[in-house]
């Protein structure tokens, strides 16, 4: 095994086996897994302590590791590996298209403290799928087979996950693809239900989530536009799924969490206030601040990464607004315009088209 990477040599803490029987032991108890989906340049390690704060998921995805055939690991990926201050299972995740790459990488990971290692087959984005990776992969399931082959051999101290799409333009290779899943034994596989040429612009089908329910031998979670406690009881009813995967809706509301479990045990849930929303992104703010090398304007437009999400569940005109400040006393100004009361904060975003104009198995959007 190569070196840990400077930045993070001689901090291991927690062995690998000990991450993997306590994401185990949330898999095997009775109510569903909540877990943070990997948003690449969002859910970093200052991130996952926001979270924490405010109760947080019960594992937590990293960023995706980019592997190819001279790549090392990502020494900030790995801080948050062994340096996560959540206190729950911490999931490494890789992509790439190169089996024995991947397979390095994989046994590499498993000197850290990681509860499972993950391979992403649904980043939609065009710089990542047009290189064939990610859900670019969803194309070439031959290459998809030799990599989980090679990736189930290497994957032996910790569990070994899976989060796809399921397809890339269609769903004509969703059960051939589920298929080769359960062949390579995979332990759970996380099914956000849209393709990648849907991206985020309409409803996700639980539909296509249930099939994978029902032909998986593992635990399945359901993934995609999870913005609300009724919203994730639906999904849960409609899919069968073992559990959540929530991203977008996390950062637009990091009280959706704990909301749900209170609306699991109380049929009820707490929505913050303006006030509450303002300290979260003073926090998210003062947290993400680089240690060296602060330049105000640059931070205000890391800001914007989160702000497109947070800023949905608003008003139209707070993002319109607040997309246009440059400095940090004008970012505030707008914040504190907007959300400068004690009233509640719904944090909903704006309801998606379905699916197709037939479809009538799309999770609805309320």
């Amino acid at each position: 095994m190569e070196a840990p990477p400077a930045a993070v040599e001689g901090s291991l803490r927690t062995p690998p086996e000990e991450g993997s029987a306590a994401f185990r032991a949330l898999l095997a108890r009775d109510e569903p897994v909540l877990a943070l989906a990997p948003m690449q340049d969002v859910t970093d390690l200052p991130f996952w302590g926001v979270l924490a704060r405010h109760g947080g998921p019960d594992v937590y995805w990293t960023e995706y590791f980019r592997v190819h055939s001279t790549s090392t690991l990502d020494a900030p990926i790995v801080r948050s590996l062994v340096e996560n201050p959540t206190g729950r299972p911490a999931i490494a995740q890789l992509i790439g298209n190169d089996p024995v790459a991947l397979a390095k990488a994989a046994r590499q990971l498993q000197e850290y403290p990681v509860a499972a290692v993950d391979l992403n087959l649904g980043c939609p984005a065009p710089v990542v799928y047009r290189k064939c990776a990610g859900g670019g992969l969803l194309r070439e399931p031959q290459r998809i087979d030799a990599i989980l082959g090679a990736l189930r051999q290497a994957v032996t101290r910790v569990p070994f996950t899976v989060k796809t799409r399921v397809g890339f333009s269609d769903d004509g290779d969703w059960d051939a693809l589920l298929a080769l899943f359960a062949r390579h034994r995979i332990d759970l596989l996380t099914v956000h239900g849209r393709t990648v040429t849907d991206m985020y612009r309409s409803e996700v089908r639980c539909d296509w989530i249930a099939r994978a329910v029902r032909a998986m031998p593992c635990p399945v979670l359901a993934n995609g536009n999870v913005h609300s406690p009724p919203r994730a009881a639906q999904v849960l009813r409609d899919t069968g799924a073992r559990g959540l995967m929530i991203g977008r809706g996390c950062i637009r509301n990091p009280w959706i969490f704990d909301q749900i479990r209170d609306y699991r045990r109380t049929g009820g849930w707490r929505q913050p206030t303006g006030h509450e929303v303002l300290d979260y992104i003073t926090h998210l703010y003062e947290v993400t601040r680089p240690t060296a090398g602060f330049r105000e304007r640059l931070q205000v437009e890391k800001m914007k990464k989160y702000m497109n999400f947070i800023g949905e569940g608003v008003a139209p005109e707070f993002l319109h607004r607040i997309r246009r400040a440059t400095t940090r006393e004008e970012f505030f100004v707008c914040c504190r315009e907007f959300l400068d009361h004690d009233g509640p904060m719904p944090l909903l975003p704006p309801a998606l088209p379905a699916h197709d104009s037939t479809s009538r198995a799309s999770c609805p959007s309320q």
